[in-house]
């Protein structure tokens, strides 16, 4: 099986990638999984699946990811190119966390909520041939556990609620 990897690289996770799932694995990076779904992004990412009959995706952080621990924090880096929209993002999958859970693993809930969303934004715009099954997925490393995690499923990160 093929993988590519959406890995952010202040976690450095290549080598535990690639120690875990023996497999081809591909790896494309950006700070806290914050790329912009753009065509020109869009296009590399669908020409690497094609070329390598790539299988699955996976979004993949790490539980200690120093941006989204700034994005939750003082917010040091928010002025770094192409951060201010992902802190906006994290901040409002915080407030929909909030609703949901208490205090039991609020920063598992916050990410997942965060994966859900970059994997729905990823297969809208991912338009790959029909003869090439494709999984796309999230994963959170969890570093004390030295594991990785599905994340929450998306019918459990609501972002909205109405009772009757």
């Amino acid at each position: 099986m093929k993988r590519l990897y959406l890995l952010c690289p202040t976690d450095c996770l290549e080598t535990i990638v690639n120690a875990t799932f023996s497999c081809d694995n591909f790896f494309y990076y950006s700070l806290g999984n914050s790329f912009h779904i753009e065509e020109n992004t869009i296009e590399k990412i669908k020409d690497l699946i094609n070329l390598h009959k790539i299988e699955e995706v996976s979004f993949v952080l790490s539980d200690a990811n120093h941006i989204l621990k700034d994005a939750l924090g003082k917010q040091s880096f928010v002025n770094l190119r192409g951060l201010r929209r992902l802190y906006m993002q994290i901040l409002r999958q915080k407030k929909y966390s909030e609703l949901f859970y208490q205090n039991q693993n609020r920063q598992f809930s916050i990410l997942s909520y965060y994966l859900n969303n970059k994997i729905k934004e990823l297969q809208l715009e991912l338009r790959i041939n029909k003869n090439i099954p494709l999984e796309i997925n999230a994963k959170i490393y969890d570093r004390r556990e030295r594991r990785f995690k599905d994340i929450y499923s998306d019918l459990i990160c609501m972002n909205q609620y109405s009772l009757n």
